[in-house]
Order: C-alpha cells, then sequence, then structure tokens
C-alpha cells in the first residue's frame, strides 16, 4: 500500500513539473517574436493560470510532503520578474513630491457610444473631476447632432485644458486625443501600418521641462461578439469539447493580431529609443497583457508605472471576463510614478481608466 502511495506522488511530482515548466514557458515567451511563432508567442496570456495552477501545488505539498514544495517554488523564483509585473505589490504615497503631474489614460469607447442623459455624459464628468493635468484618449468620438455628444459639449466640460489635440487613428472613424493644462509644441503620428490603430507623439513643455509623450492605442485582437461569447461559454462551462474548439478558434485571432501588434510596438520603441528629450511617457491601450512581447519591448527603455507604484491585478479591460491589465503608462528612468490606479470607480467604457502622478527623480 506504501508502495502505490508512493507511485501515486510521483504521478502527481511529474504533472506539478510539467505545469512548472508551462509556467516559465509562459513567463519568458515575450522573448519570442510573435512574427515568427505567434502561437508560442502568446503563452503570456496563459501565465495567470499557470502560475495558479502552481500556487494550489505548493499548498497540496505543504500539507501531504513539504519537501515536493521546493518544486513549485523553484518556478516561483525563476518567475519573480514576471510575477512582480503581472500582481504588483507597492505601498501607497501619502505625499506626492511638489511639482509633480497627474497624467490620465483611458479608453473612453466613443464616450460610450457617445451616451447623453440630461445633457451628461458619465465619462466626461469622470475627466472634468479627474483634476489630472494631462488626460490621453483612445477611441475618442463625437457627434454633430445635439442629442449626443458634440465637440462643443467635450470643450465646455473640459475648458481647464487649453492645449488639446484630436488626431484621426488609423483610418477609422475614432481618434486619439490629448487634453493638457501644458503647452503641447507639435503633434504627429507614429507611422506603421493598420487600419483602426494608431500611436500619437506630442511634445509638451511640462514644467521647464520638454517631455515626450506618446499615446497608443495598439491593434486590437478583433475578437467578434460571436468569439467573445465562446470565451465567457468556456469559463462557465470548460468542457473538453468545447475549450478543444473555443481554444482553436480564438488563439488563431490572438496571434495574428499578437504578430501585427509586435511590429506596431517595434516602432514606438524606436522612436523612444531615438528620442532627443530624456523625458519620455508612453501610455494608452496596448491591447495586450503585462506578459507579452509589446510589453517587454516597450519597456527596455521605459519602466512600468504600475508595476513600479501600483498593487493588485490591475485589470483594465471589464468586459467578456478577459482578465488583463492592457492599459499602461511607461515612464522614462529618470521620472518617478506615484500611486498608478487602474481606477474602478467608473464601467461606462468597456475599459478602466488607468491615472499615476509622475515627478522629476
Amino acid at each position: 500500500m506504501e508502495h502505490i502511495g508512493k507511485i501515486v506522488a510521483f504521478l502527481i511530482l511529474a504533472i506539478n513539473a510539467f505545469f512548472v515548466g508551462m509556467l516559465i514557458l509562459s513567463a519568458y515567451s515575450p522573448y519570442l517574436s510573435p512574427k515568427a511563432t505567434p502561437f508560442a508567442s502568446s503563452l503570456g496570456l496563459a501565465f495567470p493560470i499557470f502560475l495558479t495552477v502552481n500556487f494550489l501545488f505548493l499548498v497540496f505539498w505543504a500539507f501531504i510532503n513539504y519537501r515536493y514544495a521546493l518544486l513549485p517554488i523553484i518556478g516561483f523564483l525563476v518567475c519573480i520578474p514576471q510575477i512582480r509585473t503581472y500582481i504588483p505589490f507597492n505601498s501607497t504615497t501619502k505625499t506626492i513630491p511638489e511639482g509633480s503631474i497627474k497624467l490620465l489614460s483611458y479608453n473612453i469607447m466613443s464616450f460610450n457610444n457617445l451616451e447623453k442623459k440630461d445633457g451628461k455624459n458619465p465619462i466626461l464628468s469622470y475627466l472634468a473631476n479627474s483634476k489630472a493635468d494631462i488626460i490621453c484618449l483612445q477611441e475618442y468620438n463625437t457627434a454633430t447632432n445635439k442629442k449626443f455628444l458634440t465637440e462643443q459639449d467635450v470643450k465646455k466640460a473640459l475648458k481647464a485644458y487649453p492645449y488639446q489635440s484630436i488626431l484621426q487613428q488609423g483610418r477609422g472613424e475614432v481618434q486619439l486625443a490629448c487634453f493638457s493644462k501644458f503647452p503641447i509644441l507639435s503633434a504627429r503620428p507614429i507611422k506603421y501600418e493598420s487600419t483602426y490603430n494608431g500611436s500619437m507623439r506630442y511634445v509638451l513643455n511640462v514644467n521647464n521641462d520638454t517631455i515626450t509623450l506618446i499615446n497608443n492605442h495598439l491593434e486590437s485582437n478583433k475578437l467578434t461578439k460571436e468569439d467573445r461569447g465562446i470565451y465567457e461559454d468556456m469559463i462557465k462551462d470548460p468542457n473538453a469539447r468545447k475549450v478543444k474548439t473555443g481554444l482553436r478558434q480564438l488563439v488563431k485571432k490572438l496571434a495574428e493580431a499578437s504578430a501585427i501588434r509586435a511590429s506596431q510596438a517595434d516602432s514606438v520603441a524606436r522612436y523612444v529609443a531615438e528620442s532627443k528629450y530624456p523625458s519620455i511617457i508612453a501610455c494608452g491601450d496596448f491591447n495586450d497583457g503585462s506578459i507579452s512581447y509589446t510589453h517587454r519591448i516597450l519597456t527596455q527603455k521605459l519602466d512600468d508605472a504600475f508595476t513600479h507604484s501600483g498593487k493588485g491585478l490591475g485589470i483594465s479591460y471589464n468586459q467578456n471576463k478577459f482578465y488583463f491589465r492592457i492599459d499602461n503608462i511607461l515612464i522614462s528612468p529618470n521620472l518617478k510614478a506615484y500611486n498608478c490606479t487602474v481606477d474602478r470607480s467608473i464601467k461606462a467604457s468597456d475599459h478602466y481608466p488607468i491615472w499615476c502622478y509622475i515627478s522629476k527623480r
């Protein structure tokens, strides 16, 4: 009987070893090029799953045989940088340094499809009351029909921001917008191939410092309502046939979008590397998780404000049970972030806004 128990224990240990291997592979999949290996490079999306499974194994071994708990612990140690990126824990800074600015980035989903009730729009009200110094918006749009939200409504509500730049996002109708209390010296697009996505580079004069600000909406994953329904069904009822069929369809689309997004991220990263101004901020909707090629390539020269000053998962997409932080604020090493927050107090868009305080070091 004891012999059988040992065999079972070794079988479970082998399964645990497999999941440790998958944890490490998913953690370091951002080092694979999505253009060369699109499917393998998308493994980062499964990182939280493998992290959770190995944590459960750790608890299991702690009660059954604590010596075997060393296996998942080794996996965690190898993946410390990715774990810290995915779920950071930083204390809140109570006193923000004088001279700091508050930057807010928000995919507003066309102000919740240009909603206007009793003359008000919840997203516009949120922005007007945010006390941000600089606001970067993705999927910006306004109407000409006064029954919906117009450009005049926005300008009236955001009159505290005298400097504005609103330019087309790709070749679609929506736009990228920047509202600033500081002078915007220039605004130009970063050139890359995309139909409905884009990146804008602004040069701002902030407290006598010249700052490069990049507002991004990188390639969307092109998931239809049907695709999202398949994903939700998989979560609610994960039977083998449904998961196999659903994964094949979803992973194909995610991999294709990841390959396109990689080229866009490379273009933005090149501009960051070549910028003649040392102070750089890049923000927006990356449409990719924090364990991804996109995030890795853009943080080669920049620091993730949420990793360094936020806490928790920071899930920024709030629809269809896609539990990922795909909205980011990145800053150059000569800047320091405080209290980076994914603000869950408003759910009028399919994204939550993300904001933080930024000061010179």
